[in-house]
């Protein structure tokens, strides 16, 4: 998620004054281009009158219809085990949908008001999903009946400040990080904190937790990863510093590397276990990267202040190609269904929109470095922005410097291939 919201409005004004990218269709394109479709199928006649006159079925979609909201989300969340979806917004109001690729097979199961200020984070509990774990602005966590929408438990003041990062450890255990840097642990059966510890110097922006449970990485706005042991329930070190706003931090290669996005559109790539120094990074040639999904172990989504939805392999580090977009519009998150056959994104468009993913797993990355075509434009990677009118068909990857724009892979400043 992209920080506070304070910082979203920082955000907000730069993507107003940033050139939006040069698309040449949008999603209402895709729409009139489905309906004309539909006219189409409707014009022909299946030689019998009266088979002509009835109504023909809905064609099943390739993904879910978008969800257009009342106000700008910052964060939703997929069930484990069902096909719902979760929405948090800056009203501090959480929405539950079951989703289907049947048209019309999207709706609203319940809603809750029960934040008093923005939603900034919303997480399943691991397992089975019975419960519903958010954090607002108005520095409360909540725990929510996730088949009702019934609150369940509030810590009320559980910081000091708005809370902006949520993570589930297991099903008792939930870390927190606040706009001040403090990263609290808690044990939800008792509903208290056993670990807090402030070791960043601004807004912590993003949680995660290796595959043991034992170590949790932070990332920060004052440009440093953290790492702390709640098994030891100390603070073990924090990561050089890096130009800008660390945003988004995951594990990939079977445990091997971590990888974190910057505010600056650059890649930070650690080796585990050798958080002090950055091992690897490249520069993805967009305005940010405040979001990363890992879809498999080399390929994860990225998600942009400039409305792209990339998809990037590490190591070899690529820019494979885009797989959807909120035209001119902030991304605030992006998450991944329980089948990785979609992702669904949320942005300043007050829409909630669904893209194909079912072809990244079997995704092939060559080690070999081709060299860049001069005005070469990103591989359009879902099917959703397919077809007769490809509405990435004009979208660029600009790049600073023209020169290397010519010898160098998408945005890659890194030869390494190694794991």
């Amino acid at each position: 998620m992209a920080a506070s919201d304070e910082h979203a409005g920082d955000v907000a004004a730069a993507a107003a004054e940033t050139e939006p990218s040069e698309v040449l269709k949008t999603d209402e394109n895709d729409g009139e281009t489905e309906a004309a479709a539909a006219a189409a199928d409707g014009e022909e006649d299946d030689g019998d009158g009266e088979d002509g006159d009835e109504a023909r079925e809905p064609r099943p979609r390739d993904t879910p219809e978008d969800i257009k909201l009342e106000a700008i989300a910052n964060t939703l969340a997929f069930h484990p085990r069902r096909d719902l979806l979760v929405v948090g917004d800056m009203d501090g109001d959480i929405y539950a949908y079951s989703y289907s690729c049947a048209e019309g097979g999207t709706r609203e199961l319940w809603s809750s008001g029960h934040h008093r200020k923005s939603c900034r984070e919303l997480a399943f509990s691991p397992g089975g999903g019975e419960r519903l774990l958010s954090v607002s602005k108005d520095r409360a966590v909540h725990v929510t009946d996730v088949e009702v929408g019934r609150l369940v438990t509030r810590i009320q003041g559980a910081h000091d400040v708005a809370i902006n990062a949520l993570l589930p450890v297991d099903e008792n255990i939930l870390a927190t990080g606040d706009d001040g840097g403090t990263l609290k642990v808690w044990d939800l059966r008792k509903g208290t904190a056993f670990m807090e510890m402030k070791q960043h110097e601004d807004y912590i922006s993003s949680i995660a937790v290796d595959q043991a449970k034992k170590i949790l990485l932070t990332t920060s706005g004052d440009g440093t990863m953290g790492v702390f042991n709640i098994k030891r329930r100390r603070f073990e070190l924090l990561s050089e510093a890096q130009s800008g706003d660390l945003t988004s931090v995951a594990v990939m290669k079977r445990g091997r590397k971590v990888v974190c996005g910057s505010s600056e559109g650059t890649v930070y790539i650690f080796n585990w276990n050798g958080f002090g120094a950055t091992s690897d990074r490249f520069a993805v040639q967009a305005e940010s990267v405040d979001c990363i999904l890992p879809v498999t172990d080399s390929i994860m989504c990225t998600a942009s202040m400039d409305g792209v939805i990339r998809a990037i392999n590490v190591l070899p580090n690529r820019v494979v190609g885009c797989i959807g977009q909120h035209v001119g519009e902030p991304i605030e998150q992006i998450a991944k269904c329980r089948d990785t056959h979609f992702l669904a994104s949320c942005g300043h468009d007050q829409l909630v929109k669904f893209w194909d993913i079912s072809g990244l797993p079997a995704l092939a990355v060559s080690d070999y470095r081709k060299r860049k075509k001069k005005g070469g434009r990103l591989r359009s990677l879902s099917k959703k922005a397919m077809g007769g009118n490809d509405f990435f068909s004009g979208l660029v990857d600009r790049t600073e410097d023209k020169k290397k724009e010519e010898e160098e892979d998408e945005g890659s400043e890194s030869d390494s291939g190694s794991d």
